[in-house]
């Protein structure tokens, strides 16, 4: 399958700004408690249910936090320098290069994925075939915990970012209502939906999904 032209951006600019996004973005045990919250009980269902895919898992922070939670987890992220300072900070975790709309992972082969801040970067019109992946991917029973910001339709073009290093990728803000949508229409049975309103700096509000694959 030709490669998404929107990932070449992504993975550009996640190159570009790796080591400032490592440095900049918060640890988990720093997030807010609701946040924090909904990746504990992630991590609860799926520790008996076997691997856990980590798409989009940058530096590695979530990754490592998930398995200190008890999760069998590995990392994928499209960006090589990310997946760099993860082997480099994790060295005990496995981390590899690769792309949510075409994972390199067989049918059935998951207990779990996570998507954490990551598929907003995607384009709309690609989301069903990231979510045809999940689905493909996991297993009977399998869960799925995609969260991220959420908003109206909003299309970002921001041209700086962590470290105002030049960045090129896009972000598109759809309604939680659109996001469940897409992923029943997947095959996922969405079991959960959390929406946080922006608080203490923040300035986008942010949607968590549980789902699982029947």
């Amino acid at each position: 399958m030709t490669e998404p032209s929107h990932l070449a951006a992504v993975r550009e600019s996640y190159d570009t700004v790796a080591a400032d996004y490592a440095r900049l973005v918060k640890e988990p045990a720093e997030l807010d408690p609701v946040s924090r919250a909904m990746l504990a009980a992630f991590a609860e269902l799926v520790r008996p249910l076997g691997p856990v895919a980590d798409v989009g898992c940058g530096p590695g922070k979530v990754t490592a936090h998930l398995a200190a939670l008890g999760a069998q987890v590995f990392g994928v992220d499209v960006s090589p320098r990310m997946i760099e300072l993860a082997r480099a900070a994790y060295p005990e975790l496995r981390f590899t290069v690769g792309s949510m709309t075409a994972l390199e992972i067989g049918g059935g082969e998951l207990g779990g994925i996570l998507a954490y801040y990551t598929t907003h970067h995607t384009p709309p019109q690609w989301l069903p075939t990231v979510f045809a992946e999940f689905h493909r991917t996991l297993a009977p029973g399998g869960r799925l915990m995609l969260a991220g910001h959420v908003g109206n339709g909003e299309h970002l073009r921001p041209t700086r970012a962590y470290g105002d290093h030049p960045v090129s990728y896009e972000s598109h803000l759809l309604p939680p209502d659109r996001i469940a949508e897409l992923l029943q229409q997947a095959g996922l049975v969405v079991t959960t939906r959390v929406v946080q309103e922006p608080e203490g700096g923040a300035k986008r509000r942010a949607g968590t999904f549980l789902a699982y694959k029947p």
